[in-house]
């Protein structure tokens, strides 16, 4: 169980995880797979919407040749700390994915904002840090976290480019 949500609140997740092709034919509907099944799952044409879930490393040419046809990306960050699915987002959106776009795994609160201007839609979070940090907590910390550590979007500079300025001031 997990709790999905957007830059409004928590939302109804519409989406089933399928992690077998054998397992397509049991779930009506929506499907969000691993890139294992996607092919399966695009042949098929039982499942629709369709999302294709990512890991944080994946190869942008990984995942391109799906952008026509899936609904969702899902982006599965191993940890808080792993940063690789906030650049992977940007690159998604900057090759032409316009779908939704899905942050799935233990973020925290505070990288809400960074998520969403790194180009995520929504959030889903397990139980346990959503029951850790709940929907207001992340609400509110969206309005003011505004710090980053990506560059390339907005007028501020990044966090590095804030200390190496620093730096290079008091040299």
């Amino acid at each position: 169980m997990s709790l999905l949500l957007d830059e409004t609140g928590a939302k109804t997740d519409a989406y089933s995880r399928v992690e077998e092709g054998a397992d397509l034919s049991l779930v009506a509907g929506a499907v969000l797979v691993p890139l294992t099944v996607v092919d399966q799952a695009i042949a098929d044409r039982r499942n629709a919407p369709l999302g294709l879930l990512v890991a944080g490393d994946t190869p942008l040419c990984a995942i391109e040749p799906y952008f026509g046809a899936v609904d969702l990306i899902a982006v599965a960050f191993p940890s808080f700390s792993d940063g690789r699915g906030l650049s992977l987002a940007k690159r998604l959106r900057r090759a032409g994915f316009a779908g939704t776009l899905r942050a799935a795994g233990p973020l925290i609160a505070d990288q809400f904002r960074e998520a969403l201007d790194c180009g995520f839609d929504e959030i889903e979070l397990p139980d346990a840090m959503a029951a850790r940090q709940p929907v207001e907590q992340w609400l509110a910390a969206k309005d003011i976290v505004r710090d980053h550590y990506q560059t390339g979007y907005g007028e501020e500079l990044s966090i590095l480019q804030k200390r190496l300025a620093a730096r290079r001031a008091s040299a």
